[in-house]
C-alpha cells in the first residue's frame, strides 16, 4: 500500500512540472508576438510620415471650381467660382487655373450641364466665350439632334429626363402576300442619349412631366431611320438602366409571341375575321338594297293612291282598228316512196331500192 501511494505522488509531481513548462512557453510566445507587433506598428507609422513628407514636398497648382451649384444655361460669373490648391500632376484635362482664364474678354460663358459645388469647372462643361447654352453646343462631334413625338404612355409617363438613355421601339402592321395583316414590334435603336424633353435640356431637372416631344442625339444614319420610322409606324421609348450603355441582342415580337399561337393559327384567325367582315359588308349591302326596294314600293303605292283619288277624264272613242291574226301551221313532210338497203357480200357492198310499205 505504501508503494502505491508513493507511485501516485510521483505522477502528480510530473504533471505539475508539465503544466509549468507549458505556461512558460505561452508567456515567451506572447512576448515575442507583442514585440513583433510594436515593431510593425512603428514601421507603418514611419512609412506614413514619409509619404506625408513627400506629399508636402510635391509641387502645388491651382484649379477653378464652382462655388455654388450650376444648372444648364446658368452664367459662369466671378461670384460662382473660386480657386483651390490642386496637385500639379493630377489636374483634369480642360481645367482652368485662374478665374481670369474662365472670364475671357470675348464674352461670358454659360454652363452646358449641371456642375456641383466644389466640382472643377472644365471647358467641356461650359460654352465658349460669347456662346449661348444651346443643344448645338452640347452635341458630340458628328452627331445630330432629332425630335420625335410621344405621349404620356410612349414617353414612359414623363420619367425620361435629359441625359437618360433610351431604346427606340417601332410598332408596325403590314399586309402579307396572302392578304392577312401582321403586327409586330422591332427595336429600332439602342442606348440613345436624350438631349431634351419638350424644350427643357437641363439634366438636373427632377420633376417628371408629361411631354409631347423628345429630342435625341443620333448619328446621321440613325436620324434617317427615325425620320422614316415616324411615318411607317408608332415610335415608343424604353428607358434603360443608367449604367447599361452596351447594346443587346433583340428579336422581332409578333402576336403569336403574345398568345403562343403558331403562324397558321394567326392566319386562320385573321381569315375568320376577314370572312366575318365580308359577311357583314354583304349584309349591309343587302339591307341597303332592301331599303331601296321598300322605298320604291312605298313611292308606287303613294302614286297609285293619288291616281285612285283623281277623277276620270272622258276621252273620245278611238276608232276600231282591224286586228290581223297570223296562224302558223307545222306540216309533217311525206316519207320517201323507196328505202335504200345495203347488203355486204364478202368485201363488196350492194344497195337496193325497196318500195316503202304504206
Amino acid at each position: 500500500m505504501k508503494a502505491l501511494v508513493a507511485w501516485g505522488d510521483g505522477n502528480a509531481g510530473k504533471g505539475r512540472i508539465t503544466l509549468r513548462a507549458n505556461s512558460i512557453v505561452m508567456i515567451v510566445l506572447a512576448g515575442i508576438f507583442g514585440v513583433l507587433a510594436v515593431v510593425l506598428a512603428n514601421m507603418w507609422l514611419a512609412n506614413q510620415r514619409s509619404q506625408m513628407a513627400h506629399a508636402d514636398e510635391a509641387p502645388k497648382a491651382t484649379i477653378v471650381v464652382a462655388a455654388v451649384g450650376l444648372k444648364f444655361g446658368d452664367p459662369v460669373t466671378t461670384d460662382k467660382m473660386r480657386v483651390i490648391p490642386w496637385p500639379a500632376g493630377a489636374i483634369p484635362a480642360g481645367a482652368f487655373k485662374t478665374v481670369e482664364e474662365v472670364l475671357a474678354k470675348e464674352g461670358n460663358r454659360q454652363a452646358l450641364q449641371a456642375i456641383g459645388a466644389n466640382e472643377p469647372i472644365l471647358a467641356s462643361k461650359i460654352t465658349g466665350p460669347g456662346q449661348r447654352a444651346t443643344l448645338s453646343a452640347v452635341l458630340a462631334d458628328g452627331m445630330k439632334a432629332v425630335s420625335i413625338r410621344v405621349n404620356d404612355v410612349l414617353g414612359v409617363a414623363g420619367f425620361v429626363f435629359p441625359g437618360d438613355r433610351v431604346d427606340i421601339l417601332l410598332t408596325r402592321t403590314v399586309r402579307n402576300t396572302d392578304g392577312t395583316d401582321q403586327s409586330f414590334v422591332d427595336v429600332l435603336l439602342q442606348s440613345i442619349k436624350v438631349l431634351a424633353v419638350d424644350q427643357v435640356a437641363d439634366e438636373s431637372s427632377e420633376n417628371p412631366t408629361v411631354v409631347k416631344a423628345v429630342t435625341l442625339e443620333v448619328s446621321t444614319k440613325d436620324a434617317q431611320k427615325l425620320t422614316l420610322a415616324a411615318g411607317a409606324g408608332q415610335l415608343s421609348l424604353a428607358l434603360r438602366q443608367v449604367a447599361a450603355n452596351e447594346g443587346e441582342s433583340t428579336a422581332r415580337v409578333t402576336l403569336s409571341d403574345l398568345t403562343g399561337d403558331t403562324p397558321d393559327d394567326v392566319a386562320a384567325r385573321q381569315a375568320e375575321l376577314d370572312r366575318q367582315a365580308a359577311l357583314d359588308a354583304e349584309r349591309q349591302r343587302n339591307d341597303a338594297q332592301f331599303d331601296g326596294l321598300r322605298k320604291a314600293v312605298e313611292k308606287v303605292d303613294s302614286r297609285l293612291d293619288e291616281l285612285g283619288k283623281a277623277k276620270p277624264v272622258a276621252t273620245p272613242a278611238q276608232e276600231a282598228k282591224e286586228i290581223v291574226k297570223e296562224v302558223i301551221r307545222y306540216v309533217q313532210p311525206e316519207p320517201p316512196a323507196f328505202a335504200t338497203i345495203g347488203v355486204f357480200r364478202g368485201t363488196e357492198r350492194a344497195t337496193y331500192d325497196v318500195p316503202r310499205a304504206k
